[in-house]
């Protein structure tokens, strides 16, 4: 029986789409915002150096860089744990890649469309429905369609997403699939999935026996520095507690413990985590967390 790896992991996620370009324009055609006419037919990978790591999540980020023939960029991050840098790091690889088009003296004209594509592998968007995000720039106050494309965001939510929808295309629910039922505890997996030949072969590619034990090694230090990182995260909700306690000590206990369990719910709120998950942690009401909220 085969074993299988998490395709988001970022040994596995750039073996798949950083080694195989038919796999990636697959994946990108179906994924991205292209209209039928519009699809990507060639590919051609790009150095990825250039866009910073965010300081306290060093290796939940697998990034993939590459470009068509059309000159168009496409710039794939899959992201473990979410964080409000990660969209600017994901604005700021796409504006880059957008500048670097043009080499000194050349015309304007000359620029391409960039698209920017963040896979989330948690709910960050916890009081809407909406999975699929696309962003770009459309002139204000206006209803006549006066759209700049030349610069364009996707976030997609994978834990949202809907499995049947007719709605969507099937090839994108698919390579969602993917990469949200693929992991180690997979038995078997769909025939829905094995009969799209290029995910067949992503399936084929998570397998662990497609890894040297060199990739198997940095596979799990890839989990444990992202098990660190939710501790992390969640012990600076546990500091905002303890900070709160003791003004507590020197204001009064009472009000000291209140003013540092709000401390929480605000450092939460800022982490986009859900009104309800904050009220279950704290204990506050969630009328009192929405006021904290406006207040932010």
């Amino acid at each position: 029986m085969s074993r299988y790896l998490d395709p988001k992991a970022d040994v596995v996620f750039k073996k798949i789409f950083g080694d195989h370009p038919v796999l990636l324009m697959s994946f990108l055609n179906a994924v991205l915002p292209l209209a039928s006419d519009n699809l990507i037919v060639e590919l051609e990978y790009l150095p990825t150096e250039q866009v910073p790591d965010i300081p306290d999540f060093k290796r939940t980020i697998a990034d993939v860089k590459c470009k068509d023939a059309k000159g168009r960029a496409f710039i794939v991050e899959m992201q473990m744990n979410w964080t409000d840098s990660f969209k600017q790091r994901l604005l700021f690889g796409t504006s880059q890649a957008f500048v670097k088009q043009l080499g000194r003296a050349q015309d304007y004209h000359l620029l391409q469309p960039v698209y920017g594509l963040g896979i989330v592998a948690e709910i960050y968007e916890k009081t809407m429905p909406q999975w699929y995000h696309h962003y770009q720039l459309v002139k204000n106050n206006t209803s006549d369609g006066d759209i700049i494309e030349h610069l364009q965001l996707i976030f997609i939510e994978l834990p949202k997403f809907p499995v049947h929808s007719p709605d969507e295309k099937k090839l994108r629910l698919l390579w969602l699939r993917f990469l949200r039922e693929i992991d180690e505890k997979t038995i078997t997996v769909s025939q829905e999935l094995l009969d799209v030949p290029e995910i067949a072969q992503a399936v084929g590619l998570a397998e662990e026996s497609a890894y040297t034990p060199a990739e198997l090694s940095f596979y799990q230090s890839y989990w444990d520095q992202v098990s660190r990182e939710k501790t992390l995260m969640h012990a600076k909700y546990i500091e905002g507690l303890a900070a709160g306690e003791a003004r507590g000590e020197a204001r009064g206990e009472a009000r000291g413990e209140a003013k540092g369990i709000e401390k929480v719910a605000i450092n939460m709120l800022k982490a986009n985590r859900s009104i309800h998950e904050i009220s279950e942690f704290t204990g506050l009401m969630q009328d009192e967390i929405i006021r904290l909220k406006n207040k932010l």
